[in-house]
């Protein structure tokens, strides 16, 4: 029988009695719909998870007993930071939840020249808001004990001039692919366009900055697909899909 695995954003320890916050607890009654003595795995990502017994299931609240800690890892050896072109609609929202799964260890959202998506501060806090709780699902999902870090919303130009290490970014144009790259210390920064890709302006401000365009094959890919077969492609050279 499956487990449950919960992310909580609280400290866990061996023999503690946890409440759950509301988000939870309305997941463990109302969706799992446990009842008291049933098992179910936290973590806070902050590595390794906890066997927890349910203690009560009410209306009132959910409480859980943490009973082991268990020192597990998935993680891969590759390290692998993402500036991503804010798309609209729930390509955002997708492409987010398979970098996770495909083991992205921090996030940053970008706004480019094409970006059709207009912020203000309130909106820019609603929409991490909800990017955070897409990355806490989907490491849920996927068993990872690390939750994978979400940077502000920045513009490309700002965000381009801070990477380190091997830096490339998605480019149909582009001469080279990632086969033809090598990547000795085990990390990578990767940057994808939105819709519309990358203006020709912002294609000589990553390439000032050091990032080496790549193309993903011989056909031009949407935005959330490049993501995506970038990252399987880069794990299974340098990462733990070989």
């Amino acid at each position: 029988m499956r487990v449950s695995r919960i992310y909580v954003n609280a400290a866990l320890n061996r023999g503690q009695l946890l409440t759950l916050d509301d988000a939870a607890a309305h997941y463990v009654r109302s969706v799992l719909r446990l009842k008291q003595d049933q098992v179910l795995v936290l973590f806070n990502g902050q590595g390794g998870e906890y066997i927890c017994r349910l203690s009560e299931v009410s209306r009132k609240q959910v409480c859980a007993s943490i009973d082991e800690q268990v020192q597990r890892d998935v993680e891969s050896p590759l390290k692998v930071r993402l500036g991503m072109g804010i798309s609209r609609g729930d390509r955002m929202d997708w492409a987010i939840q398979k970098a996770v799964e495909l083991g992205v260890n921090h996030i940053t959202p970008l706004i480019t020249e094409r970006c059709v998506i207009k912020f203000n501060d309130d909106k820019k806090h609603q929409r991490r808001q909800h990017w955070q709780h897409i990355i806490q699902h989907a490491a849920e999902q996927s068993g990872r004990c690390h939750l994978a870090e979400l940077g502000e919303i920045n513009a490309l130009p700002d965000w381009v001039g801070k990477q380190q290490d091997l830096k490339i970014f998605l480019d149909p144009y582009a001469e080279h692919s990632l086969a033809d790259l090598k990547n000795e210390h085990g990390l990578l920064t990767l940057l994808s366009g939105p819709e519309g890709g990358f203006s020709q302006l912002e294609r000589q401000c990553a390439l000032t900055a050091g990032f080496t365009p790549v193309r993903m094959g011989s056909r031009i890919l949407r935005t959330e697909t490049a993501v995506l077969a970038a990252l399987a492609a880069v794990q299974t050279l340098w990462g733990d899909f070989n």
